[in-house]
């Protein structure tokens, strides 16, 4: 019995020195695939003996995933065959297809040597197909026989489950148990004689008491080397990493992966040294590698209550919780390690020993560890703590009762959960279900883990994606300056991507909630890669592989589009003998046509083939047939614009009763901003369908018209003399095309003079036409010019208020006519 508590003693050792291995290494060794300089050809032969290897039942997770493995080869090696066979079956087709078809009776005899040949080609190929059948069939039969097995492993867990045995309140169990604990004596005996005979080979001898020493010097460098690592780590994130959640989040996810390796890589090293130094026997060495693998999830959960809870570090911690709490929370770590580790030993056990080992012990044992792990977490919380002074002294709560701690609601919530859970797993030992009870209590720690494990991942997510792609980080103003790309757009990406994270990591926090207490990362991946393949809606397969896939393609391919886009803007056309305008245009219709050319390249890494694209499209021109018809006309008139170039983006048009230049065209409408900054939005249609007046379309200049009426006694070659000098003198009129100034006629006894000039656009022509009114009526009064007066009748064909000749009263100026066109 001593030997035997004393093999445990050198369990749990090795298992507070774990190393860093993600799995007991005879597990991984037979599936580490050979070099091979080619793949062995594929035969009926060696599917089935694949096919013979499934075993009919699994009793393990290392037999259920040699089942899947398995399967897996056979399907594969299946589609291989089939795919080989299938090329050798259609060039015997075409073969038969070249000899024709055999004649009928009656007719036309054909050669002696077609008919040998047409009969040997049909009997290869008879042979060929059904291997194809048959290939096809094996790969069926796996899969079932897959079914089969997890079908059987799922009717023993549960008949396991539900068992019901002897209380532990009645005698019978003790009873029971004591009979049982008498075979397992032996065997625990021979692992104990291996750990003896190992250590004393390895260490020579040596003495137990220098063995304690030497471990709890080991033990004591390994603290020593976490401190100093953890306290590196927080120095080179806060000198490296800007200001900001980041650093925070870092920091935590640091620290755990600290843990894992500093503590994982020492103790691992010092089984090799024992391996390598000493003579271990079969069951032990399998007993401390699995200790040693499952060391570093002890590690793992240290490191994460350590980095969330941060105490000494307040001002690091992730979650929102004050420094009482953090106090009162710093042994639960320890107390979900201790748990994990009673319900792990057991089990392995059972797989080191391959036979039961005491099944009513290791039943009953993680479930006590449980509650009363629990019932010490809940006797830490109960009182709730004083918060520290300024000088870092403790608070009398007697004297400051405004300074004691608060206990949040969801602390409460989950206090009360915890003793609710502990009262039903007490209940259920009492009837009997022992297996449902451990069950639960693995699961609840485990569910623990996963939890701080999410939200570690999901702040570090976060954090991540805020800090790369902000609008205030310096990452985003380098993509906002090299590719344009507008902040708020950089937001809505760093929204967006870490809902994405969340999503994945979502995912594996489900998987990993169905999966065993202290499982590997890699046995996660491997139970992630079964809900990998995908949900089929109708005829459609939602892949998670393609899904990544077609936010890939569509990511990379706008950014591609934008880079040309922005390289045809800025180096290409510019080069070109195409007209700024133009050049807008072309940018603008090769976006629309890169931007459809990714999304179909998306929806093809989707999974969705250019005909499913197409079938869509013609399901959506019902639609557009009711309800689109406007957007689809404007959507294909936008693009008429773009091509024809009837108007063009700094046109100045008049469309209606609305004037002003075009700013943008877009898909749908193009904008136009009108002399009082006001931006008017015309549906595209409007241009392709009604008249347009494109003022600066082949001309740019525009057109000031000046009429003036004067009475008929002027001296008209002195009023055209006037006129033809200020038109001259104006800095704003054009050369050429020459100004000039007509008489136009004589209407209701008035001389109408009509003077034409030119200015550089038609955005200044009523600015010039004004200026040279005032100037026209300064010359006119200087010299004396007689002017007409305005009468009540209309003056036919003039552009204004009639006007008369004047009355012997003093002469006044008159309201003169005048437009400024195109």
């Amino acid at each position: 019995m001593i030997r035997c508590i004393a093999a445990f003693g050198v369990v749990m050792v090795l298992c507070a020195v774990a190393g860093a291995q993600t799995a007991a290494p005879q597990a991984t060794a037979p599936h580490t695939p050979a070099p091979q300089a080619a793949a062995p050809e594929v035969t009926l032969k060696s599917l089935r003996a694949l096919t013979e290897r499934i075993p009919k039942s699994a009793d393990s997770e290392e037999e259920l995933g040699t089942v899947g493995t398995l399967t897996n080869d056979i399907v594969a090696q299946a589609e291989r065959f089939v795919a080989a066979r299938t090329t050798q079956l259609a060039d015997l087709n075409a073969r038969l297809g070249e000899l024709g078809p055999a004649p009928t009776e009656g007719g036309n005899a054909e050669s002696p040597d077609v008919t040998r040949q047409r009969a040997a080609l049909e009997k290869e190929r008879n042979a060929l197909d059904a291997d194809i059948r048959l290939a096809r069939l094996m790969s069926v039969n796996a899969q079932q026989r897959r079914a089969e097995v997890l079908a059987q492993r799922r009717a023993v867990f549960e008949a396991e489950l539900l068992k019901r045995s002897d209380s532990p309140l009645r005698a019978a169990f003790w009873d029971q148990t004591g009979a049982q604990w008498q075979t397992d004596r032996a065997l625990l005996r021979t692992v104990a004689g291996e750990f003896e005979s190992g250590i004393a080979t390895a260490l020579r001898g040596a003495a137990p008491a220098k063995l304690l020493i030497g471990t709890l010097v080991v033990l004591a460098i390994v603290a020593l080397a976490l401190k100093l690592v953890e306290s590196g780590l927080a120095r080179l994130v806060a000198r490296t990493v800007p200001v900001g959640r980041l650093r925070r989040s870092l920091l935590a996810l640091l620290t755990v992966l600290a843990y894992i390796l500093v503590a994982g890589l020492a103790f691992s090293l010092v089984w090799d040294g024992l391996e390598d130094a000493g003579h271990w026997g079969t069951h032990s060495t399998r007993l401390a590698e699995s200790a040693v693998g499952f060391g570093m999830f002890l590690a793992f959960v240290l490191g994460l209550g350590r980095s969330l809870l941060a105490n000494g570090r307040s001002t690091w911690r992730l979650p929102p919780i004050a420094d009482g709490l953090a106090l009162q929370l710093a042994p639960l770590p320890w107390l979900f390690a201790f748990v994990a580790t009673v319900a792990w030993l057991p089990i392995t056990l059972n797989e080191v020993l391959e036979t039961p080992f005491n099944g009513v012990i290791s039943n009953l044992a993680p479930t006590v560890a449980f509650a009363v792990a629990s019932l010490v977490g809940l006797y830490l919380l109960r009182h709730p703590a004083q918060e520290p002074n300024s000088e870092g002294q403790p608070q009398d709560a007697a004297k400051r009762p405004d300074r004691a701690f608060k206990r949040p609601l969801r602390l409460g919530l989950l206090m009360g959960l915890t003793a609710a859970l502990v009262v039903v797993l007490l209940v259920l030992v009492a009837v009997g279900y022992l297996a449902l009870a451990r069950v639960i209590a693995g699961q609840a720690t485990w569910a623990g883990i996963v939890l701080a494990s999410a939200y570690l991942l999901f702040k570090f997510a976060d954090d991540a994606w805020m800090a790369l792609l902000s609008s205030r980080g310096s990452f985003s103003q380098r993509l906002h300056k090299g590719l344009g790309v507008a902040p708020r757009m950089l937001d809505q990406a760093a929204v967006v991507l870490s809902a994405l994270s969340r999503i994945l990591i979502f995912f594996y926090m489900v998987v990993a909630f169905v999966a065993p207490l202290g499982s590997s990362p890699g046995q996660l991946l491997q139970r992630s890669g079964k809900y990998g393949s995908g949900l089929k809606v109708g005829e459609f397969d939602l892949l998670p592989g393609a899904i990544f896939s077609f936010l890939a393609v569509l990511t990379v391919g706008f950014i591609v589009l934008r880079l040309f886009k922005r390289w045809l803007k800025d180096s290409y056309l510019p080069n070109t003998n195409i007209e700024t305008a133009m050049r807008g245009s072309l940018t603008t219709l090769l976006g629309y046509v890169g931007g459809i050319v990714v999304i179909t390249v998306a929806l093809s890494a989707l999974g969705i083939s250019i005909n499913r694209i197409a079938w869509i499209a013609s399901a959506l021109s019902v639609g557009i047939g009711f309800g689109l018809q406007a957007i689809v006309q404007n959507f294909i008139s936008g693009l008429i614009l773009l091509a024809e170039r009837p108007v063009k983006v700094g046109d100045w048009v008049v469309l209606g009763a609305a004037e002003g230049d075009i700013r943008r065209i877009n898909v749908r409408a193009t904008e136009i901003q009108l002399g009082d900054r006001s931006t008017l939005i015309v549906p595209n249609s409007e241009f392709i369908t009604k008249t347009v007046r494109n003022m600066t379309l082949r001309n740019a200049e525009g057109r000031v018209l000046i009429r003036l009426p004067m009475p008929l006694s002027t001296d008209a070659r002195q009023v055209r003399d006037i006129m033809m000098g200020v038109l001259l003198e104006h800095q704003a009129v054009l050369a050429e095309p020459a100004p000039g100034v007509t008489l136009d006629g004589i209407d209701n006894g008035l001389l109408i003079f009509q003077a034409i000039a030119y200015v550089p656009g038609p955005r200044m022509a009523a600015a010039v036409r004004s200026e040279l009114l005032f100037t026209i009526l300064e010359r006119l009064q200087a010299a004396q010019v007689q002017m007409a007066v305005a009468t009540a009748a209309p003056v036919p064909g003039a552009m204004g208020p009639s006007l008369a000749p004047a009355a012997p009263t003093p002469p006044a100026p008159s309201p003169l006519t005048g437009t400024a066109t195109d």
